[in-house]
C-alpha cells in the first residue's frame, strides 16, 4: 500500500504542473463540443443542443498528459521477450487546438507531442464540423441543420462506440481502464460523415479514401499492387435520457472496403499500446499486446454497442465481427470480439468509480490456427478535480491456440498498472 501511495504522489506531482498552466488559457465554451475533462464522460457524438452564442472567432488551446507506473509480468513458451520490471513508462502528451470559426462551424486539430511511435511531434488529424450553415447566409437551411451535422477532414472515423471510450495517446480521461480493447478499432482517413438525429434516433453515413498515409501515387498494377478503393462507414442507433436516473443507448456500426493496398482499422493507432514492452524483445514494437486480425486487403467489420447508465451504475458492451482476407488468401476468415464493462460511480459528483472489464477475441489466423485471447481488468479511479484523474487496475491477459515458435504460444501477462491523467 505504501508503494502505491508513493507512486500516485509522484505521478500527480509530475502531471499537475500541466493543469496549472491551463488556468491561463482562454477556456470559453465552444459550440457542439465534447469537453476534454470529466464533463466529457459518456459523451459520444456531440449534441445538437447549443446554449453557446457565437461572439466572433474563439480559439481554445488544450491538451492532455498521461503517465503510467507499470508492474507487469509476462511469459511465453518461445522466449525472445524482454526481462521487465516495475517502473515508469514514457509519458504521452497531446496538444489540441479547437476553433469556433463561425456560428455552427468548428475546427479541431490534435497533435501528438510525445508518443511511443514518434520521437517528434506530429499531427494525428483534424476536421471541420458544421452544425449550422450560417456562413452561407444567416439561417440558411436552419430547419434541416437542427438535425444534421457534417464532418469533413483527415479524421478519426466514427466506427463503433469503443473509440469514444479509448485512450488516444495522452487523452486517457474518458477510458475507465488503462488499456484499450484487444482488437482496437481506430484509424484516421480522409473523408466525410453526415449525421441525422431526431428524437433520440441517430443515423450516420460516411465515405473515406481508405488511406491512413496520404499520397497520389498510383499502384503498379503490372506488379500486382492493389489500388485502395473507397471505404464506407455507417452507424444507426438510439440514445435517450429516459428519465433523471436512466439513460439508454444502443448503436450498430459498419466499416467496409472491397479492396485496399493496406487496411488500417485495427492497426491505425500510431500512439501505441498502454502496456509497454509486452511479449516482445523488439523495442520498436509498440502495438502489442493488442491484436490485428490480419485482413490487409479486404475487410468488413460490424460492431454493436449497448450502453446503459442507471444512477451510478454503468454498463457498456461490445459485440464485433470482422471478416476479410489478404490478397493471396482464397477464402475470407472472421474474428469475433466480445467486451463488457460494468462500473459503479459514486461520491460527490461521481468523482470515484470501481469496476471491471472482460474482453475476448476469437478467430482463425491466416495460417489456419483457431486462437483465443482474453483479458480481465479490475480497478477504479478518482477524479481529484474535473481535469485530474488517477486510476489503479489489475490486468490479466492470456493467449491460446498460437503455434509453437510463435511469440504468443503459451503467452500471458498480468499485474498492476497505475495511471495519472491531466486533461484540459
Amino acid at each position: 500500500m505504501k508503494t502505491i501511495i508513493t507512486t500516485l504522489t509522484i505521478l500527480l506531482l509530475a502531471l499537475t504542473i500541466f493543469e496549472s498552466q491551463a488556468v491561463a488559457q482562454d477556456n470559453r465554451d465552444l459550440q457542439y463540443f465534447r469537453a476534454p475533462d470529466k464533463t466529457g464522460l459518456n459523451v459520444f457524438e456531440t449534441t445538437k443542443d447549443n446554449n453557446v452564442p457565437f461572439d466572433g472567432v474563439t480559439v481554445r488551446i488544450g491538451g492532455s498528459n498521461t503517465l503510467q507506473f507499470q508492474a507487469l509480468d509476462h511469459e511465453n513458451n518461445a522466449g525472445g521477450i524482454f526481462d521487465i520490471g516495475p517502473n515508469f513508462n514514457l509519458a504521452t502528451s497531446n496538444l489540441d487546438i479547437d476553433v469556433q470559426l463561425h456560428n455552427g462551424l468548428r475546427m479541431h486539430l490534435r497533435t501528438y507531442l510525445s508518443s511511443r511511435h514518434h520521437a517528434q511531434p506530429y499531427v494525428k488529424g483534424g476536421y471541420l464540423q458544421m452544425d449550422r450553415l450560417d456562413f452561407i447566409e444567416e439561417g440558411f437551411m436552419s430547419d434541416l441543420m437542427d438535425k444534421l451535422t457534417i464532418k469533413v477532414g483527415h479524421m478519426e472515423i466514427n466506427y463503433g462506440d469503443t473509440h469514444f471510450r479509448r485512450s488516444d495517446n495522452g487523452q486517457a480521461i474518458y477510458n475507465p481502464f488503462v488499456g484499450n480493447y484487444i482488437m482496437d478499432s481506430f484509424t484516421t482517413e480522409v473523408g466525410t460523415e453526415v449525421y441525422y438525429r431526431s428524437n433520440g434516433f441517430l443515423a450516420m453515413l460516411g465515405m473515406t479514401n481508405g488511406k491512413l498515409n496520404q499520397n497520389v501515387i498510383e499502384p503498379d498494377r503490372d506488379a500486382g499492387q492493389l489500388a485502395t478503393k473507397v471505404s464506407i462507414v455507417g452507424k444507426i442507433g438510439y440514445d435517450e435520457q429516459i428519465n433523471e436516473d436512466l439513460r439508454v443507448r444502443i448503436t450498430g456500426s459498419i466499416y467496409t472496403t472491397g479492396q485496399s493496398a493496406r487496411t488500417y482499422l485495427y492497426a491505425g493507432d500510431r500512439a501505441g499500446s498502454r502496456y509497454y514492452n509486452i511479449l516482445t524483445e523488439n523495442s520498436s514494437e509498440f502495438r502489442l499486446p493488442r491484436f490485428d486480425p490480419g485482413f490487409p486487403n479486404e475487410l468488413t467489420s460490424i460492431m454493436i454497442n449497448p450502453f446503459i447508465k442507471y444512477q451510478g451504475l454503468e454498463f457498456f458492451g461490445v459485440y464485433e465481427v470482422a471478416t476479410g482476407k489478404a490478397q493471396a488468401e482464397p477464402d475470407s476468415r472472421s474474428f469475433t470480439q466480445i467486451g463488457a464493462e460494468l462500473l459503479y460511480r459514486f461520491g460527490a459528483d461521481e468523482s470515484l468509480y470501481v469496476g471491471g472489464r472482460y474482453n475476448l477475441v476469437t478467430g482463425e489466423t491466416a495460417a489456419g490456427d483457431d486462437v483465443d485471447i482474453d483479458r480481465i481488468n479490475f480497478g477504479g479511479g478518482w477524479f481529484l478535480t474535473k481535469n485530474v484523474l488517477t486510476k489503479v487496475e489489475y490486468v490479466n491477459q492470456t493467449y491460446e491456440g498460437f503455434p509453437a515458435g510463435n511469440n504468443l504460444n503459451g503467452a500471458s501477462f498480468n499485474g498492476l498498472m497505475i495511471e495519472a491523467v491531466v486533461s484540459f
